[in-house]
């Protein structure tokens, strides 16, 4: 509930600080007291438009505070969370206007856009008058309230889940059909494709191989050239070979006469021999290498630059091309597999479909049943509040397919004829300011126990009427008020003396200027001012008795 608000400096307000309690609270004051100030000034606080008439002549800037006790589990502390702000004990909103019409916007003392505050404050108050009003007023909540009214919230998750079944079916179907269609579109391009990728069957890392054995090609003579000079100097007449085996041999002749010194000497030119022998057969053998073949350079170059035309064509690297043969060949597979893919997701889309449409049908039966109830419940509430030519009709339509969602097929309205004879219309378009507020009284009245809003506020809503009718919005007002905090605008005695608590709106007047001011009433103070209420400028003692009489009856 609102626990507390404290307004600086807005228009005849200078410095005001209420403390609020839970029930009915009731706002009493003479015409042009500031009681519009009041509500302009709760209405900034909770994201409402701000602007620079709003501050108090002479001032830099207008605030408003607005601080609320909620339970743990409140809609607007959810959504402080979502948004990464500090939870506290209580929630604090706050809106500063400056005197060239800037804003800005705080929660629990943290910037905020105004965005946020009008998002918090739809979940905490709801304004009911001639002028302002949402809530019950806006089209698009009367499917929700009577879903609450009705306590259907666990067919509407039965219908949520398959809503959502259903769309994840249809949408894996689009997307294997769009693809299939694209693939359609391209198919001769892919046959043709595959079937030049297929005769070159290119392989990753096939390019580097070729690049590097055609550079060897590309300076054979110069290699085979070094390779034949090296050839001759290990194993020609003249060679390395030829030279170690003399050496060797003459060594070997005197080797017993030199006392063993020239056993390394020997030993080292065995090995020199054997790898003298592997160098010349490796020579040999490099010889007869067809990469050193001229003829195969041809070759090698046509393959080479067969896979790089390729690769210019599809606009992809070489190594790729593997894989892009592989990627057209599952799409030409999915081409041939179309017909039972795409049957096969058709058939679970519409099993989906039907499970949806079972249980959002079942829970449009259990809507217009409780629409039947929610009319005759309104129906009975509508005569004491002098509405007893109305008639209130909540309407179950069904969407089309195009609008159905996880919320079900239905549109759900609340309807108003103010006048016999008269079709029903929406009621912020057919009532008139002082009907609106009593009509939304009423559907407060059969829906006390629905919705999370804590604080409803009525401005005027006894505009026109009088004694009994006045009285009967008293005692709903009072009524609404054992499960909510009500605020309520009045000029009805009637309707004041129902209040647990009593505010008086006053001008107070000094030789420089006009303020406003709230006062809280003593229960003597609340006698007279309904007794002003009921007599006028000069208050009687009948007044006051009459008074004593409707603040007695409120119990």
């Amino acid at each position: 509930m609102l626990a507390a608000l404290t307004i600086r400096d807005v228009v005849l307000i200078e410095r005001l600080a209420l403390s609020l309690n839970a029930g009915l609270c009731v706002l009493t004051g003479e015409t042009g007291a500031g009681k519009s100030i009041l509500l302009d000034a709760l209405g900034l606080a909770l994201g409402g438009r701000g602007d620079s008439t709003l501050v108090r002549h002479g001032s830099d800037q207008a605030s408003v505070t607005a601080e609320f006790d909620l339970p743990d589990d409140h809609p607007a502390l959810a959504l402080v969370r979502e948004q990464g702000l500090d939870v506290e004990d209580t929630l604090v909103l706050r809106r500063v206007v400056t005197a060239d019409g800037r804003s800005r916007a705080y929660v629990n003392d943290q910037a905020v856009g105004v965005t946020l505050l009008r998002r918090l404050g739809e979940t905490l108050v709801e304004v009911h008058g001639q002028f302002d009003t949402h809530g019950l007023l806006n089209p698009q909540t009367h499917r929700s309230v009577l879903d609450a009214y009705a306590g259907l919230q666990t067919s509407l998750a039965q219908v949520g889940a398959a809503y959502r079944a259903w769309r994840q079916v249809e949408v894996a179907r689009k997307e294997a059909a769009a693809e299939i269609g694209r693939a359609r579109a391209e198919e001769e391009y892919l046959r043709h494709s595959v079937a030049e990728l297929d005769q070159l069957d290119p392989r990753v890392g096939e390019e580097e191989e070729l690049a590097e054995t055609r550079s060897v090609m590309m300076h054979r003579e110069k290699v085979v050239e070094a390779m034949n000079g090296a050839f001759a100097e290990l194993a020609g007449e003249r060679g390395a070979e030829r030279g170690m085996n003399a050496a060797q041999r003459s060594l070997m002749r005197i080797v017993d006469k030199a006392g063993g010194r020239l056993e390394p000497v020997i030993g080292a030119l065995d090995r020199a021999l054997a790898e003298v022998a592997d160098a010349v057969a490796t020579l040999q053998a490099l010889s007869s290498d067809e990469d050193l073949d001229p003829r195969g350079l041809e070759k090698l170059e046509e393959r080479l630059f067969a896979l790089r035309a390729a690769a210019r064509k599809h606009n992809i690297e070489v190594d790729k091309l593997a894989l892009l043969r592989e990627d057209m060949s599952r799409r030409l597979n999915l081409i041939e597999d179309q017909g039972d893919a795409l049957e096969r997701l058709a058939r679970e889309a519409e099993i989906a479909r039907e499970a949806y449409l079972d249980a959002a049908k079942r829970l449009s039966g259990w809507r217009r049943e409780a629409a039947a109830k929610l009319d005759t419940a309104v129906s009975k509430e509508l005569p004491p509040l002098k509405l007893d030519r109305a008639r209130f009709t909540t309407t179950v339509e069904p969407l089309e397919e195009s609008a159905w969602g996880a919320e079900g097929i239905d549109r759900v309205a609340f309807l108003v004829a103010t006048n016999p004879g008269s079709p029903p219309g929406q009621i912020n378009k057919i009532a008139s300011g002082g009907e609106l507020a009593r009509f939304m009284l009423a559907l407060k009245v059969v829906l006390a126990a629905v919705g999370t809003v804590p604080t409803l506020v009525f401005d005027e809503v006894d505009t026109g009427i009088g004694g009994a009718v006045a009285a009967a919005v008293g005692e709903r007002l009072s009524k609404l008020g054992r499960d909510r905090q009500v605020l309520v605008v009045t000029h009805s005695p009637q309707v004041a003396a129902r209040g647990a608590h009593h505010l008086k709106v006053q001008k107070q007047a000094t030789e420089e200027r006009v303020t406003t001011e709230v006062v809280e009433l003593s229960d003597r103070q609340r006698r007279e001012e309904i007794a002003r209420m009921l007599s006028g400028a000069k208050v009687t003692e009948e007044a006051r008795a009459a008074a004593d009489s409707l603040i007695a009856g409120r119990a």
